[in-house]
């Protein structure tokens, strides 16, 4: 009987040893199952960050800044080939001084203004698009090939009027322009460029009627 008792006892202690283990393991199992759900808890919104980000960048500008952004381009061009023909062509030393600081203010404009397309996955006006006929364009301001063309065969003081006669018109475009990104648009960098055009070509529409004896 005592040998009995103690084999019983022995299997009683075995299995109570093994139930233990069985507990502690699935213990363990729910432990590290919560560990998981835990850290996917974190995890979800780490991923969905980019998602966010990119939400937070297409919202960042509008249909005005996007026209703003592809119509300045064209125009801001137009200008500094305009600019450029000063260099060779205008007598007075003040248009020619006129003509280079417009072209060393538009030229980085022209270059942020595409970046600004690039990022927000818009295709950036095609190099010639200041050229050929603009009748009827929707860019206040834009030369016409047959504008462009007789300025290119001015000179002397018959170039100085007209660049200053031409540019005004051109100027007073950009303001436009500029009034109505300030108005409907959305992207906070671009309404800045628009205020510093607004304040900027403003002047020089001053200036430049002073030089054609308007101001």
């Amino acid at each position: 009987m005592t040998v009995k008792r103690s084999l019983i006892r022995r299997t009683t202690a075995l299995a109570a040893a093994a139930t233990a283990a069985l507990v502690l393991a699935a213990c363990g199992g729910k432990a590290d199952a919560g560990s998981s759900a835990h850290d996917g808890g974190h995890d979800a919104p780490a991923s969905a960050s980019p998602s966010a980000s990119a939400g937070q960048a297409q919202a960042a500008n509008n249909a005005a800044d996007t026209a703003f952004a592809k119509g300045m381009i064209p125009h801001h061009r137009q200008a500094v080939e305009m600019a450029d023909l000063a260099a060779t062509r205008a007598e007075s030393a003040e248009v020619k001084e006129l003509a280079a600081e417009i072209k060393k203010a538009q030229d980085p404009e022209i270059k942020t203004l595409s970046g600004w397309l690039t990022a927000w996955g818009e295709q950036v006006p095609a190099a010639d698009a200041a050229q050929g006929g603009h009748s009827g364009h929707s860019m206040s301001g834009m030369m016409t090939a047959q504008e462009m063309e007789q300025l290119t065969k001015a000179s002397g003081k018959s170039f100085d009027t007209a660049f200053l006669d031409l540019m005004v018109k051109h100027h007073e475009g950009a303001v436009a322009m500029a009034k109505t990104e300030q108005a409907d648009g959305k992207y906070q960098p671009a309404k800045d460029m628009a205020a510093a055009i607004i304040s900027s070509q403003s002047a020089e529409i001053t200036r430049m009627n002073k030089l054609l004896g308007k101001g």
